[in-house]
């Protein structure tokens, strides 16, 4: 029997797995109501790496004279061009998608898509016509939006989320960002970059307060953001918030999150801003797509239940990405990965996702990421290990490059020498993470990375100089 498979959602884990699923002989409908891409495309990754890459030339520009270039005037900004480049890009990806979709033949219909009943899903064009589209197959990928705070939710203008801080027309003078996770703390490099003034309230103990992130990186990102003038809060919380023509008034009090938050009592202060942007989490796009018609399995948050097979409880029904919740990894690259398997298990695979081997990136200056397990959770679970740390300093192209903050830590059993964990903050950290993925994966020990070859010079020397640490012979670390 062909199987057809429907799937709802076209980012970065629907429009992968309608092209593996095709790749695999299936008859493959795709339905997005928005644009090809998802939010990574159209909301997120792409847009935010586009206006870093400005900031990240306006800031070097600050420092030409480091390089020997002399330059008269002041540099300015324009949004003008600067939207015009990030609409190309951004539509240049969505052909590539379409172009996809054409070659593996498979059908893309764009409109609100809704399960009926088991089998059959209506999709509401945007020219307001109807159509049934059958499956015995169906794949969930509808994703997340961000979540507001009830008290002062969204209004687009001066309280916004992610996607219109992606959009605005110029750059705000000054911004309060509220959470300083992934999200805040990128948004907030790239604010300062183009000449904001930025202040980041974190309601847990450190920023970037991820089970993966390595608390040294939290505290080099929060020492390079000093240098930077971004200031932050953390074991705060934005109490209430009041509007005046001038700006906002945002009282902040005392976090009850964190251990170290709780039952302090912190005198209230207040800060004044142009805008607040939020970044405090997302919920599920589930709530109108027909779940319940057929039973599907979530949460109290309403995000998707799976398998390691990215199964729901409902024979012949997969779901993938961000709509399955934190509870798995809310990243592109995981949707990718995650809809390969579905895909594969829609045809009548037995693939499994392996989730202890997933690289992190955070693309703050300097960047962060990360792979395998942290020094705090190897020390809760009883594994015997040393750790050893490089600084960027000490390796010669970052000496070239004029980018010498940051470091690499890498967690290695004691007695076998594997490599269990790469922590890196620093320049083109989330590039140099793909060789602590291999190595974490492949079970690598540090005496065959230090027995690699590598280039001179380059940033990845870092990744040899840390080994070879770790075997008591380092060279320059």
């Amino acid at each position: 029997m062909i199987k057809k498979i429907a799937i709802l959602g076209a980012g970065p884990g629907g429009y992968v797995a309608a092209v593996r699923a095709a790749q695999l002989g299936a008859d493959v409908t795709v339905i997005e109501n928005d644009q090809v891409g998802g939010t990574c495309l159209n909301w997120g990754c792409v847009p935010s790496k586009i206006l870093k890459t400005t900031a990240d030339r306006v800031d070097i520009s600050r420092r030409f004279g480091e390089f020997g270039i002399l330059m008269e005037g002041e540099i300015r900004l324009d949004m003008d061009t600067l939207a015009e480049r990030k609409e190309r890009v951004i539509q240049t990806q969505r052909k590539a998608i379409e172009a996809l979709f054409k070659h593996n033949r498979v059908r893309y219909e764009r409109g609100k898509g809704r399960i009926l009943e088991y089998g059959k899903i209506e999709v509401h064009r945007l020219t307001g016509e109807r159509e049934i589209v059958s499956w015995n197959r169906l794949l969930i990928a509808t994703g997340s939006r961000p979540i507001d705070i009830p008290t002062f939710p969204f209004d687009g203008e001066r309280v916004i989320s992610s996607n219109e801080a992606l959009f605005l027309n110029d750059i705000p003078e000054s911004i309060v960002i509220v959470g300083g996770g992934v999200i805040g703390c990128e948004f907030a490099f790239i604010f300062a970059g183009l000449g904001s003034r930025v202040t980041i309230v974190e309601a847990m103990e450190r920023l970037l307060p991820l089970p993966s992130v390595d608390d040294a990186n939290s505290k080099v990102l929060q020492r390079e953001m000093k240098k930077r003038k971004i200031d932050f809060f953390v074991n705060r919380t934005v109490n209430s918030l009041d509007y005046s023509q001038s700006g906002l008034h945002i009282n902040i009090g005392p976090s009850t999150l964190s251990d170290k938050g709780k039952g302090q009592k912190r005198e209230p202060f207040m800060l004044e801003a142009e805008k607040l942007l939020v970044c405090i989490g997302r919920r599920p796009n589930t709530d109108d797509i027909g779940i319940g018609s057929v039973g599907i399995k979530t949460d109290k948050q309403g995000w998707i239940q799976v398998n390691g097979k990215m199964a729901t409880n409902i024979k012949n029904i997969y779901a993938l990405g961000d709509v399955l919740g934190p509870e798995k990894v809310m990243m592109a690259h995981v949707a990718s990965a995650e809809g390969i398997v579905a895909a594969e298990n829609a045809t009548g695979a037995n693939s499994k996702m392996e989730y202890d081997v997933i690289p992190g990136a955070i693309f703050t200056t300097p960047e962060v990421a990360d792979v395998g397990i942290t020094e705090a959770q190897a020390l809760s679970q009883g594994i015997k290990i040393r750790t050893d740390t490089v600084l960027f300093r000490n390796i010669s192209k970052a000496q070239v490059l004029g980018e010498i903050a940051g470091q690499v830590k890498m967690i290695s059993q004691r007695d076998t020498g594997e490599i269990l964990g790469v922590h890196i903050i620093g320049p083109h950290a989330t590039d140099l993470i793909a060789e602590g993925a291999l190595a974490v994966k492949r079970g690598c020990t540090v005496k065959q990375l230090a027995g690699t070859i590598h280039a001179h010079p380059t940033l990845a020397e870092i990744m040899l100089e840390t080994s070879l640490k770790a075997l008591d012979r380092g060279l320059h670390g």
